[in-house]
């Protein structure tokens, strides 16, 4: 949410006590300071209307429960479920869906936006927060999101918004990677959710989909910044779910939704015909949204689970299912093992079959029990009690490693090279505190973690930060805050601690006594003040004062459940079975078993816990961590139901208004002198580094040289700020924005920013130089290139133009030899022609005769009368061209006739004549030879005459197709 200067509460100025609409009236006697913070708030409280506008806690004068409380309820009242507290994010649960709240159109918001804190406050800002982070590559580069909060709080829906968030985000690029891969990384990535939700999340009388174990889930991003895997530890499994259900809570999602999804099919597999009870299966009838075992199947799927994994999964918690249906009765005989009725044989069997183990062997291990007398093996029957033990531990032994296998599994499909990720985000969600009826020692471990990751809170935000404000010279006033150090020590401490006094009852290997466990703790421990006991109480227990409240804890069946212990007959009859799944997990299981004898330290349930909560603790001191609490507005989980009683608790025991305290006056970044002139000292000229100096150049720098730089910086930042307001700051602002430590400068948020700002600019300046010379060498190089392209072609051509000319010339040569050789030979061979020409000069004129001059057939020489030349082409063309002559030139009088017996001369209109004098006429080409071919050559083409019709016999014959222009002898 945006939050203007007009936005803000009209009833008090922020940082001050100036109050409009609210005038301190003057007492004769002096106010108490009980009596000025009543009218503080009281003040606070009037313009009630505007309370929702404060999206961040530390805006609030004064900062007190009370206030922060309207805050709150106020925001909620219109439906704003996230707060900001200075360095943290409350998150109020308003127990019903709000799509519009996560949808893409929101990440993409905050992901786009220049200034993410500016936008309303919101879980994907915190997201954003941490990734541009990695992306800045300050150290520490690897970023934490600690979820925390009550157990209904909406810790499992935050963890599931920050990975679709991670995975829309970081997925988004595709250098590197194509997108079918980035696309397949993401989908396991967010597939791994409901697998882990359905086998270790269960419906609680607080909360319908409660995690019953703690995960730190690790997402791996490259260089680039795009996720390339993920994986997941896991941290205490409550496996005792499995054969003991408190009262109205259920047992694991997964087997619910095996009983209300299964196909026909499956149950006949399973024997779980649908009328079937079980009675580790309570409250069957109650449906919940998690009951989806088709979403189950489809991310086993995603995950690469193929179908016969998943039958060997299923047929496994189906006998686990008919296992607890099991139950023996009190033998006759005591020295004989337990009686099983007609109907618990028949579960048995069922157990044994999914199981894939003897029957007879399967309950021989429940009712009998082995004991080691030196070298031999002395069997002796278990009683009822500890016949029901031995099938409840067989029952939480197989889930918890089932369970193991596949985080392992998970691991294994999203998990990327080393070498491949280089920065992580971490993503912590731990089971809320909790409080109970009747609490043991989950209950213990649970608090144990929740108070381990106050403490770090505590470490982080709270001490470490006042202590170094005291180291660094910074003026500071205390803040008073609840350090929960003396709990934990009681806890985990050493050399006596409740952890400690445990482990040692468990290795002495004797038979439980709660009592005297009890008064061992009342003599070792009562000195902390954080222990103490209900002396009415007839009940072994001792009570814990942790952070949240006081629990009480019951020692009964504490010591069993620390020891934890398997029978070894039952583990080598599992490692029998003919299920390749369960031969599997117990196989490794058996591997990493130590092999000593005895219980060692690390074998029972506290010591392990205590172990892998220090290496999760060990990461998030490494890290940047970004707290979020999520806060219970009412304990029935109705929606938009705000109780102040139960919020005012929550605020209190985490520690909010502190944080809000030491948010609000202090100056949440800290950076060494060192990274801060690396990173921003390209801001000053006057620098005494470079931009891209290495670490080594730094350390031969005296510290006042750095100092200084440090200053130059800050003083051409705060300056540039001030010619852009148009005011001038004074030092009282400065001072509000940034410090410079001994070691350190300590900045505010906007004092960040404005360095980040600065730098950017100087940074876009710098890469639009370097762009400007780079496209100036671009372009001063591709004139280059094309100038010599121009002139490469140009030569090109002319070579070929050349080379062409050439060829034209030679050809032309030999065109003109062909034509002159053939000219010539024909001018001989015309002149060879005419030698018969003068003889024909000086015969007389033919006499004709009567009958052959009317027909009209031929006419030589000179004869003064026409003759119609009647032949076809040459009639036609002739007879349309009457200024054409025809010359006929033979060299016999045999030729000639020949030639003259092809021609058909009409008679009928006589105007045209055929001469043969070829002196008066000239010669336009005769050429004859005998049995050869006469060819007739014009001095006028008839081919533009050839659309000329004759018109002998009615013959109707047109075009130039019909005009033959040679004819044959």
């Amino acid at each position: 949410m945006h939050c203007e200067e007009s936005q803000r509460t009209a009833g008090f100025e922020h940082g001050g006590r100036k109050m409009n609409g609210f005038h301190k009236k003057g007492h004769p006697r002096q106010q108490t300071l009980n009596d000025s913070l009543e009218e503080d708030i009281q003040a606070f409280l009037i313009e009630e209307d505007q309370l929702h506008t404060y999206d961040d806690l530390t805006k609030v004068n004064p900062v007190t429960p009370t206030t922060v409380l309207k805050c709150l309820q106020a925001r909620y009242s219109v439906k704003v479920f996230y707060t900001h507290a200075g360095c943290t994010l409350v998150a109020l649960n308003p127990f019903q869906p709000i799509p519009q709240l996560y949808s893409l159109e929101v990440m993409r918001e905050y992901h786009c936006a220049p200034r993410p804190q500016e936008f309303k406050p919101h879980i994907f800002a915190v997201a954003e927060g941490a990734y541009r982070n990695v992306r800045g590559q300050l150290e520490p580069v690897n970023q934490s999101l600690v979820i925390s909060g009550e157990s209904g709080a909406g810790k499992t829906w935050t963890s599931r918004c920050l990975m679709k968030y991670y995975a829309t985000v970081a997925s988004s690029s595709s250098v590197v990677k194509s997108q079918d891969t980035v696309h397949r990384i993401e989908r396991r990535v967010l597939d791994s959710n409901p697998i882990m939700e359905a086998f270790g999340n269960a419906c609680t009388l607080r909360n319908h989909n409660s995690s019953r174990f703690g995960k730190y889930i690790q997402l791996q991003l490259d260089r680039s910044q795009v996720l390339v895997g993920a994986s997941v530890q896991t941290y205490l499994l409550e496996k005792t779910r499995v054969a003991c259900q408190p009262a109205n809570e259920r047992n694991f999602h997964i087997f619910y939704q095996m009983m209300k999804g299964a196909t026909d099919e499956q149950r006949k597999e399973w024997k779980m015909p649908h009328e079937q009870q079980f009675t580790w299966l309570p409250n069957v009838q109650k449906t919940v949204e998690e009951d989806c075992f088709d979403e189950t199947l489809e991310a086993m799927v995603h995950l690469s689970i193929n179908a016969e994994r998943q039958g060997q999964i299923f047929r496994i918690l189906a006998g686990i299912l008919h296992l607890g249906n099991v139950n023996f009765c009190s033998p006759v005989d005591e020295s004989q093992p337990c009686d099983l009725n007609e109907e618990s044989a028949e579960f048995l069997h069922r157990a044994a079959g999914l199981l894939c183990i003897p029957a007879d062997q399967l309950q021989t291990c429940l009712r009998v029990r082995m004991l080691k007398a030196g070298k031999h093996n002395v069997l002796k029957p278990c009683s009822q009690s500890e016949c029901g033990v031995r099938r409840d531990c067989l029952a939480k032994v197989i889930y918890a490693l089932l369970f193991e296998w596949l985080v392992t599994f998970i691991n294994n499909s999203i998990c990327a090279d080393n070498s491949t990720w280089c920065n992580f985000i971490g993503l912590l969600d731990v089971y809320g505190f909790e409080c109970f009826q009747i609490n043991n020692l989950e209950q213990l471990c649970i608090n144990y973690a929740n108070e381990k990751l106050q403490q770090h809170f505590v470490a982080h935000y709270l001490r470490a930060q006042q202590d170094e404000y005291v180291l660094e010279g910074l003026e500071w006033s205390f803040v008073k805050y609840q350090d929960n150090q003396s709990c934990l020590e009681l806890i985990e401490g050493s050399p006596s601690s409740v952890f400690s006094l445990l482990n040692e009852e468990c290795r002495l290997n004797r038979a439980s006594d709660p009592q005297k466990l009890s008064v061992r703790l009342e003599n070792d421990l009562s000195e902390n003040a954080n222990i103490s006991w209900d002396k009415l109480s007839k009940v072994p227990h001792f009570i814990v004062a942790h952070y949240a409240g006081k629990v009480s804890y019951k020692i009964e069946g504490m010591m069993e459940k620390n020891k934890d212990p398997v029978p070894p007959e039952l583990s080598e009859l599992l490692q029998m079975s003919e299920n390749p799944l369960l031969h599997l997990v117990f196989a490794d299981s058996e591997a990493d078993c130590p092999t000593s004898r005895g219980l060692s330290k690390a074998a029972t349930v506290v010591s392990k816990f205590k172990t892998s909560l220090e290496s999760l603790m060990k990461i998030l001191h490494s890290t940047t961590p970004h707290y979020t609490r999520c806060i219970k507005p009412n304990p029935h989980c109705t929606p938009l139901t705000f109780k102040k009683e139960e919020v005012i608790m929550q605020l209190e025991a985490c520690g909010i208004v502190e944080t809000i305290h030491i948010s609000a006056a202090g100056f949440p970044i800290r950076i060494p002198f060192k990274g801060f002139v690396q990173r921003y000292g390209m801001i000053s000229k006057s620098s005494v580094l470079k931009p891209g100096a290495q670490s080594s150049d730094v350390e031969i720098r005296s510290a006042v040289e750095i100092r200084s730089a440090v200053e130059n910086v800050l003083r051409a930042v705060l300056q540039s700020q001030s010619l852009d307001s148009s005011q001038q700051l004074d030092s009282e602002t400065h001072s509000s924005l940034v410090h410079c430590g001994r070691t350190k400068v300590f900045l505010t948020q906007r004092m960040l920013e404005l360095l980040e700002v600065q730098r950017k600019a100087i940074l876009t300046q710098r890469a639009f130089s370097i762009q400007c010379c780079w496209r100036r060498y671009q372009c001063h190089r591709r004139h280059t290139q094309r100038r010599a392209a121009t002139l490469i072609q140009t030569v090109v051509r002319s070579w070929l133009v050349r080379r062409q000319v050439q060829k034209w010339n030679r050809a032309a040569s030999v065109i003109q030899t062909t034509w002159r050789t053939w000219r010539a030979r024909m001018d001989a061979l015309a002149e060879a022609e005419l030698d018969d020409a003068k003889d024909l000069l000086e015969e007389d004129e033919p006499v004709i005769k009567p009958e052959l001059r009317e027909s009209g057939l031929v006419q030589l020489s000179n004869i003064p009368e026409p003759i119609t030349v009647r032949s076809w082409p040459m009639g036609l063309a002739l007879a349309s061209a009457p200024a054409n002559t025809m010359s006929l030139t033979a060299l016999s009088f045999q030729k000639m006739l020949s030639v003259m017996a092809y021609l058909s001369f009409p008679s009928s209109r006589g105007e045209y004549k055929v001469e043969t004098n070829q002196y008066k006429h000239g010669l336009a080409s005769i050429r004859a030879q005998p049995k050869g071919s006469v060819k007739l050559h014009y001095r006028r083409s008839p081919l533009l005459y050839a659309d000329i019709q004759p018109d002998q016999m009615g013959e109707r014959l047109t075009g130039f197709n019909e005009i033959l222009l040679e004819k044959s002898l």
